[in-house]
């Protein structure tokens, strides 16, 4: 059905709805608009069930619960996102029988829908259980309606206040957890009870983690799924992949939840960096380039940046008068930790120039089942132009300079303008967020060095320090300090961005030139007030400033190395307070070949591959 004319039906339910929200109720219809979910797939009495209403156009509204005959009781609700928004409440006891389940907005029913709860310990995962061949059978097809349900509940997975530091060691506490997780234990196989020990593993890298998530809901919701297996590209070319593969392979298991567990291990062997760098223009990818349009960056869009790094989408705060908008996104860690991040230019490195990659934002290209053979087959970018259940197929980042996507960018994040005083904060509190995101790393790679006996880590030669396995990969920071450097670096240019670019800025009545010396007062002052603080190879604490950090940024530029102590690796050197204590350093040779591969940390720019 065309999407105004689903548009019109609604509108016209709505109307009807309106005018008699208690012989709604009764009638109890769903709105193609509002859709209804709920975990678990097969609700039992007396156990707790989750419910979740999904909606492009309904702003506010409350989940009431009710059965045949009786008012709808409200329940506490939970309103996220937009769009989609989403609304989220839980039954913590339902009976046995038929209750009725509605999104109520004022005095209008919005949408309603019939749940049958089994009687206790009755309820069964039919189609969890069922013997079909492959990984897990397909019973649903990729539409908006399961799209949006799946950015709805990325959302809720890592939903946290936008001021609040969100970060986990690993996926794990976040699945596991039933208020995270919509669909915990939603086939009910335990498969995400910690206290099972066959419960999923969930510990994925960067570059694994938009994977893991997407094929976990695919599972969950009976829904197909794909990945290609690619190669990593060349210095003057993009990755290139294979033959899709998917939920059919066949994979052998002593039961549904035994076969997931193993198709995750074949995905983990085959995804990695370059999965998400493959050219804009190319059909035969697991990622498509879509439009930057707020409607369309949702949760679970990723992020690829030109030199390997994923990160996907997880929330929007909306500018609220004088306070700004902020994009959240998750990634991952190679030592599988997980933290949220915000948008910026230190943290969403850009460039359209790397023949290397295609960088930019992306979907998931969808599959679906073949009309024709029932084979599971990937939709073609001149298909997902203009096919309005997905996020439009778009190549306009191809031709985007840096300037004009991250210009595009904050005019996305703050539409009104931005006051520049709060936007120089805004990026000082990124920064420092950066800096204590690495006080984590170094620390894992100190607390790795003495449980160990301080043995030499092997260091990997030219450009595959930034790419390779192992504790190098685990401990070493090649690419977070060069996002350090950039991050440095974007700070340090901002009251020049007043001057570039005064339409992102709320001016005040004063002219780009004046309020941009402000700005350099500022920037001079607060990078003396705002300090981290890391432990040093004695245990003992030592506070570096902003500005100390800006004085360090030469030594900064051979300061990834886990070999180095703690102290080196926060830039110090023989003429500062804090190199005293330095008691373990990397081999001449490692220092040597840091030396040669200085210059890209000092242009902070990733060589080619």
């Amino acid at each position: 059905m065309h999407r105004t004319t689903t548009l019109a039906l609604a509108s016209m339910l709505l109307v009807l709805l309106a005018r008699s929200p208690a012989r709604a109720f009764e009638a109890c219809r769903e709105s193609p608009e509002a859709r209804i979910w709920w975990s678990p797939e097969n609700p039992s009495a007396g156990s707790p069930l989750r419910l979740m209403v999904v909606s492009e156009q309904t702003h506010e509204g409350t989940i009431t619960v009710g059965t045949a005959g009786r008012a709808g009781q409200k329940l506490q609700t939970v309103r996220r996102g937009g769009p989609p928004f989403s609304f989220s409440a839980e039954l913590p006891a339902p009976t046995a029988g038929e209750i009725r389940v509605a999104l109520v907005s004022g005095n209008a029913v919005v949408s309603c829908h019939r749940i049958s709860i089994a009687p206790r310990g009755r309820a069964l995962a039919a189609r969890a259980r069922s013997q079909a061949p492959g990984a897990w059978p397909v019973t649903r097809a990729w539409n908006r309606s399961v799209e949006n349900l799946y950015s709805a509940w990325i959302e809720r997975l890592f939903d946290a206040p936008a001021d609040a530091a969100l970060g986990f060691p690993s996926l794990a506490p976040v699945v596991r957890d039933p208020t995270r997780n919509f669909l915990w234990g939603h086939l009910g196989l335990r498969e995400d009870d910690p206290k099972n020990r066959a419960a999923l593993p969930a510990v994925p890298d960067c570059a694994d983690l938009p994977y893991y998530l997407r094929a976990t809901f695919a599972w969950k919701m009976g829904l197909p799924f794909g990945l290609r297996d690619c190669n990593r590209g060349s210095s003057d070319h993009p990755p290139t992949c294979a033959a899709l593969v998917t939920q059919d392979e066949p994979v052998a298991g002593n039961d549904p939840l035994d076969r997931f567990r193993k198709f995750l291990r074949l995905l983990a062997n085959k995804v990695h960096s370059g999965s998400a760098r493959t050219a804009l223009d190319d059909d035969q990818t697991d990622f498509y380039p879509i439009k930057l349009a707020r409607d369309v960056l949702r949760p679970g869009v990723i992020y690829a940046d030109p030199y390997g790094h994923v990160m996907m989408i997880a929330k929007w705060v909306e500018q609220d008068g004088s306070k700004g908008g902020r994009l959240f996104a998750v990634d991952g860690q190679p030592d599988n930790s997980v933290g949220r991040k915000r948008f910026w230019e230190g943290t969403f490195l850009f460039a359209s120039d790397v023949k290397s990659a295609g960088p930019g934002f992306k979907a998931f290209r969808p599959v679906e089942k073949s009309a024709e053979n029932g084979s599971t087959v990937a939709l073609a970018n001149h298909a997902l132009a203009n096919d309005r259940r997905f996020a439009p197929f778009s190549p306009e980042q191809s031709s985007m300079s840096s300037d004009d996507f991250y210009a595009r960018m904050a005019k996305l994040i703050n539409p009104k303008g931005l006051d520049a005083q709060a936007s120089y904060e805004e990026t000082l509190n990124a920064l420092v967020e950066q800096l204590e995101t690495r006080l984590g790393s170094v620390d894992n790679g100190e607390r790795f060095m003495r449980e160990k006996g301080n043995p030499v880590v092997p260091m990997p030669v030219g450009a595959k320090i930034f790419e390779t396995v192992g504790p190098w990969e685990d401990y070493a920071t090649p690419s977070r300090d060069m996002r350090l450097l950039i991050a440095l670096n974007v700070l340090a240019r901002l009251p020049a961005r007043v001057s570039a670019h005064p339409d992102l800025f709320v001016l005040g009545g004063r002219k780009p030139d004046e309020l941009r010396a402000e700005l350099d007062k500022l920037h001079q002052r607060r990078i003396h007030e705002r300090k981290v603080e890391y432990r040093r190879s004695d245990g003992t604490p030592f506070p570096l400033t902003v500005a100390d950090v800006y004085a360090r940024r030469s030594a900064l530029e051979m300061a990834y190395n886990p070999n180095d102590c703690a102290e080196v690796r926060w830039g110090a050197e023989p003429t500062t307070a804090d190199y005293a204590t330095c008691k373990r350093h990397a081999p001449a040779e490692q220092r040597s070949r840091m030396q040669e591969y200085r210059t890209w940390f000092h242009e902070a720019r990733r060589p080619s591959r």
